[in-house]
């Protein structure tokens, strides 16, 4: 087996509050506070494959949204030197907007996902007020027409989608949420994606504001723990700033715009 790199690309960010972030922040007794949120996508590739873990948001998506776009996701693709066409298979951790944005412009990619993930924002349900904003629906309806079309693989509940990755779903933040596992050359990298949007979630116990169920967002939790327990696994936040901190610049000409995991 050829181990994988891991990239995480830092796309966008916004600035926002706790108490915005945080499920009933008010409940810890602590003054709110300014905190910022970036926005990422992975890229994992070896000599002979590349996967893209999800495509980040469609840049007039993020504006609607109030967001600052640092770097157009495919762009960024290009600034970190993967070809389009290179990518053959796409990994979407769960279907919200910032994780969707992208998918039309790899027409021929296989793209996996949670049979419950998609089930639910291809379904009645999606169109609710309090389900619509967190979807963009013509991104749905790609997937939708890749699955009609024979190009979208369902995933399990705990999978080995390639030699050296493993995806487990977590659900919590949404019902199909996944994890990533992954073999590197320097030991193993776990791609939390949304199952913490921040280290501090699973380092305080503190819940994320946008969550479809809050046991399995703890259960979560606690898989990210058993996880991480051996010294040496990276772990990867799926919007924490402290990502870029925490890994080093893929290149000096990349610099706050990719890191290198391992």
């Amino acid at each position: 087996m050829a181990a994988y790199e891991v990239i995480a690309v830092r796309y966008a960010t916004r600035d926002t509050r706790k108490s915005e972030v945080y499920h009933e922040y008010r409940s810890y007794g602590e003054p709110d506070e300014e905190i910022a949120m970036d926005y990422f996508f992975w890229v994992l590739r070896n000599a002979t494959e590349t996967i893209l873990v999800d495509t980040g948001y469609a840049p007039a998506a993020g504006e609607r949204r109030g967001r600052t776009c640092l770097c157009p996701p495919l762009e960024a693709l290009e600034r970190i030197g993967v070809a389009r066409d290179s990518v053959e298979r796409i990994l979407l951790t769960h279907l919200h907007y910032d994780h969707t944005g992208s998918v039309a412009a790899f027409p021929d990619a296989e793209l996996l996902v949670h049979p419950q993930e998609l089930d639910l924002w291809a379904g009645p349900y999606a169109a609710r007020p309090l389900f619509a904003h967190l979807i963009e629906p013509d991104e749905i309806a790609v997937i939708e027409d890749a699955r009609r079309a024979g190009r979208v693989r369902m995933l399990g509940d705990d999978e080995t989608i390639a030699d050296g990755i493993r995806t487990v779903r977590v659900g919590g933040h949404s019902p199909g949420q996944l994890v990533a596992v992954v073999d590197t050359a320097e030991g193993v990298a776990v791609l939390a994606s949304d199952t913490i949007h921040y280290y501090e979630e699973l380092e305080r116990d503190r819940p994320f504001a946008i969550l479809w169920n809050l046991q399995e967002m703890y259960e979560g939790y606690e898989l990210l723990r058993e996880l991480t327990r051996e010294p040496g696994v990276a772990l990867v936040a799926g919007h924490d700033p402290a990502v870029v901190d925490r890994f080093p610049a893929l290149s000096p000409e990349t610099a706050g715009l990719a890191v290198r995991v391992a």
